[in-house]
């Protein structure tokens, strides 16, 4: 215990929930790093769909950005009104199970879970991407250093949401710090130099030669870029996790986020521009992050340049620490509709949703292998669940106040009715221009969600309708007490344990031994007629019979199974199957033992019928002194 006490934190008990909640000053690393790290590849995006038009695609990166800033802007006065809607919670499936219904809340709920996988790969391969920039030994070591920092990110939170906002606080202002630093003098350097800056370090040449632009290219842009958008809803999900007032709180946590990433966003797209940089291609040699580009331009490749790549690798990394937050929250959501196994809802040691993150870590671990850990085969995936999910938050927002009466009510329709077809228009455009480079996968990905809720949430319907009973407990037909089967080994203190319990259940028991030679067969009886039915007959008691079933093939569970089926089919009564099982005292003893125990076990409850019961008599091994 000591160790998992080191490794996850001490167990907290649920008094201990207000203390683990969030303030503005830890909400903002824990639920605003995918949308500040976003600073560092929604940019890189959009410029690397304008790479076959070499310069004259720079001279279009400022006014996508800017559309995209206003489309955030759009997102960010929409959520601050769902923030103060549902204080409770205001996610996507919450808002659009409430409004539009529980189809719609489903298909919200499986666009928001994928877009949470995806973030956790794109933010973890974009940082690693960052790495290899600053530190070209790493390039051919991009998917090892991918899962380790996925499996890093992953336990820090098993430890807790408290302790993931300090963990990640200094990060986040580190980066915050030298990218506005970066920014800033990049800025000054372009008003002295009359809008042509001379760079410290020259960006390498374009890939390809200026070529026309068409209105193709920039849509596929404008879609790629969009990716900066992703972790908008992270807060209005979140709300319950502040402290109170949670509402304001909340708020301010995104607007803190918001308008530090429009800033960063306006920022970098200037200084590309300015400076002539594009992006390159991630899965050459060589290659370069767009922020590195930026930084050695403006500073060169000296302590600074080091010290921010540091933070943007932190930052981007870190940044999957938003989906650790809120996936396990929307699986709990999910969970307690019954649309996810009921297992997502339990509490963890640490006050959080413990399996939501293991199967998160999981997922994301299997999309970082599939993809080889390149953030530019995963752009194409991201942004569409997003989207989805955005769309049909701001639409049930619509139906939201469509309902409610009261002052303000129409300014705040318009404000989501803008939102709603804004981010409607912006999944269109996606859709159409990522489809062919694998957006396919998401829109492919989301149905096979929506069967898994169904499926999920029927076999749970099933399950309540066979187990419901409305009526009292019938007392006239208990029946006789049931047939006991004891499968031995032979005669030692685990079997004698097993049969003095069963003697207190009925008087009709059965061991059964499975002999694989004669001489075993004939020392078993021997045992059994010394050690068992003498000392009982002596005091006139019945003795249990013993059979004996010779194994020549050395199956030891099927003619035990076959054996209780024989005994189901001759009698009416129910049959008690009592399983000796010898438990070890360290764990390292249990990888010395067979554990024949829990197979035979699973094999007779598999069998499905409600006549056969197992009862397990355990023999608890004893701990020795200095062992």
């Amino acid at each position: 215990m000591a160790i998992i006490d080191t490794i996850f934190g001490r167990r907290l008990a649920s008094w201990e929930a207000e203390q683990e909640k969030l303030t503005p000053v830890t909400g903002i690393p824990v639920l605003g790093l995918d949308g500040l790290s976003s600073a560092a590849y929604g940019p890189e995006a959009a410029l690397a769909v304008l790479m076959p038009a070499g310069l004259i695609g720079l001279t279009y990166v400022v006014p996508i950005m800017a559309s995209i800033i206003v489309l955030l802007m759009i997102l960010y006065f929409s959520y601050r009104q769902t923030i103060a809607a549902y204080p409770n919670g205001g996610g996507s499936y919450i808002v659009a199970k409430a409004n539009l219904g529980t189809h719609a809340g489903l298909l919200a709920a499986a666009a928001l879970l994928l877009d949470y996988i995806l973030n956790v790969a794109v933010g973890i391969s974009a940082g690693i991407g960052a790495l290899v920039s600053a530190v070209p030994f790493f390039q051919n070591h991009i998917l090892s250093l991918c899962l380790f920092t996925l499996g890093l990110i992953a336990l820090i939170n098993l430890r807790g949401l408290r302790e993931s906002g300090i963990a990640f606080g200094v990060p986040t202002l580190a980066f915050v710090v030298s990218l506005g630093f970066v920014i800033v003098a990049g800025l000054i350097k372009i008003a002295f130099s009359h809008g042509h800056p001379a760079p410290v370090v020259a960006p390498p040449p374009p890939l390809f030669a200026a070529r026309a632009m068409g209105l193709w290219l920039l849509l596929r842009s404008f879609a790629s870029g969009c990716t900066a958008m992703t972790g908008v809803e992270a807060v209005s999900n979140a709300c319950p996790a502040f402290v109170e007032p949670r509402v304001k709180n909340a708020q301010t946590t995104l607007t803190s986020i918001v308008v530090t990433l429009a800033i960063l966003l306006a920022g970098v797209a200037y200084l590309a521009r300015a400076y002539g940089i594009t992006a390159m291609d991630q899965s050459r040699p060589g290659y370069q992050s767009l922020l590195s580009l930026i930084v050695a331009a403006v500073f060169g490749r000296g302590v600074m340049y080091y010290f921010t790549l540091a933070s943007i690798l932190a930052v981007l990394v870190f940044s999957a620490n938003t989906s650790f937050a809120d996936f396990p929250r929307l699986c709990r959501l999910i969970a307690e509709d019954g649309f996810l196994p009921h297992s997502f809802s339990n509490v963890g040691r640490r006050l959080v949703y413990s399996n939501g993150i293991i199967v998160l870590t999981l997922l994301s671990a299997a999309l970082l292998i599939l993809f080889r850990g390149i953030t530019d085969r995963l752009i194409p995936l991201f942004a569409i669940g997003a989207f989805t999910a955005f769309t049909l938050s701001q639409a049930g927002m619509v139906a939201h106040w469509h309902r409610k009466a009261g002052r303000g009510r129409k300014l705040s329709l318009t404000v989501n009715a803008i939102g709603a077809i804004a981010t409607a228009v912006a999944l269109g455009i996606i859709v159409v221009a990522k489809f062919a480079e694998g957006a396919w996968i998401s829109i492919l990905l989301i149905p096979l969600m929506l069967t898994l809720f169904y499926g999920t949430k029927r076999h749970y319907v099933s399950i309540g309708r066979q187990i419901d009973k409305k009526h009292a407990m019938t007392i006239d037909a208990i029946g006789r007490p049931p047939i006991v089967v004891i499968p031995i080994k032979g005669w030692n203190v685990v079997t004698e344990k097993a049969l003095r319990f069963a003697m207190t259940l009925s008087d009709a028991i059965v061991a059964i031994h499975v002999s694989l030679d004669e001489d075993q067969a004939k020392r078993v009886q021997e045992q059994w007629t010394e050690f068992v039915e003498k000392p009982l007959r002596s005091d006139d008691k019945k003795a249990p019979r013993l059979v004996l079933v010779p194994s020549p093939y050395r199956r030891l569970f099927k003619p035990i199974i076959d054996f209780v089926d024989n005994l189901r089919q001759s009698e009416d009564r129910n049959i008690a199957v009592i399983i000796p099982d010898l438990i070890e005292g360290r764990w390292w003893e249990y990888l010395l033992h067979n554990h024949r125990a829990d197979v035979l076990r699973a094999l007779l409850l598999l069998r499905g019928d409600q006549r056969v019961v197992t009862i397990d008599v355990p023999w608890h091994l004893e701990r020795r002194k200095g062992r």
